[in-house]
C-alpha cells in the first residue's frame, strides 16, 4: 500500500512551472517565423542587385519621329500581271500619313484599304480599315531602322506584323505576315514607283 501511495505522491509533484496552451502554440510559430526571416536575409540581397543589375541593362524604348517614315509617301504599283495593285501615300504632316490602296483584277475593283500612319503621344501606329471597315486596326510601331518599318499587332488574326521597306533601286517591299503556321503564310507585294498619266 505505502508503495502506491508514494508512486501517487509522486505524480503530484510539479516538475516544473505550468505551461500554458499559448506557450505551447507560439513556440513552432517563433521558429518558424525566425527561419523566415534568415531565409529572406539570404534571398533578398542577391535578388536585389539582380534587379539593380537588370534595371542598368534595360534600354529605353526606342522613340520614333514619324518624320522619319516620309520615304514611305508617294504613288506605287506592283509590275504587270492578272491582278494590279496601287498605293498612295500623302506626305508627312500634323503628325501623319494618309494612304489608300487599291486591287484592280479582270478589270474590277476586287479590294481597297484607307490607311494611316499617326503618332499618338510618343508612339506611332499604322491603322488600316479594309474596305473602309471601322473602327480601323491598329499596328504598332516597333521598329525603325533606316528605311525600313515594322509595325506590330500580335493580338490581331491576320496579319501581325506590317513591314515597309524602301529598296536601294527606290522600289519599296511591303510585307504582311502571321504567326508563321501554313494558314498564315507571309505575304509580300513588291511596288515601284507609278508611272505618271495625264
Amino acid at each position: 500500500m505505502r508503495e502506491t501511495a508514494s508512486h501517487t505522491s509522486a505524480q503530484k509533484e510539479p516538475l516544473g512551472e505550468p505551461v500554458s496552451m499559448q506557450t505551447i502554440l507560439l513556440k513552432p510559430l517563433c521558429f518558424g517565423l525566425a527561419v523566415v526571416v534568415l531565409s529572406l536575409a539570404f534571398i533578398l540581397p542577391p535578388l536585389a542587385q539582380a534587379n539593380q543589375a537588370e534595371k542598368q541593362t534595360d534600354k529605353p524604348a526606342p522613340t520614333f519621329k514619324i518624320e522619319d517614315l516620309a520615304w514611305i509617301s508617294g504613288d506605287w504599283e506592283t509590275g504587270g500581271g492578272r491582278m494590279q495593285i496601287d498605293e498612295h501615300w500623302t506626305k508627312v504632316a500634323g503628325g501623319s500619313l494618309f494612304g489608300v490602296s487599291r486591287t484592280v483584277a479582270g478589270e474590277r475593283t476586287v479590294f481597297f484599304e484607307y490607311l494611316r500612319i499617326e503618332t499618338r503621344g510618343a508612339d506611332i501606329f499604322y491603322v488600316a480599315h479594309p474596305k473602309a471597315r471601322t473602327p480601323g486596326t491598329d499596328f504598332k510601331l516597333v521598329k525603325l531602322s533606316g528605311q525600313e518599318a515594322v509595325f506590330e499587332n500580335l493580338a490581331h488574326d491576320f496579319p501581325k506584323r506590317i513591314i515597309y521597306r524602301k529598296n536601294t533601286d527606290g522600289s519599296l517591299t511591303a510585307r504582311i505576315e502571321g504567326d508563321g503556321t501554313g494558314k498564315e503564310k507571309p505575304q509580300e507585294f513588291q511596288y515601284r514607283p507609278a508611272t505618271k498619266t495625264n
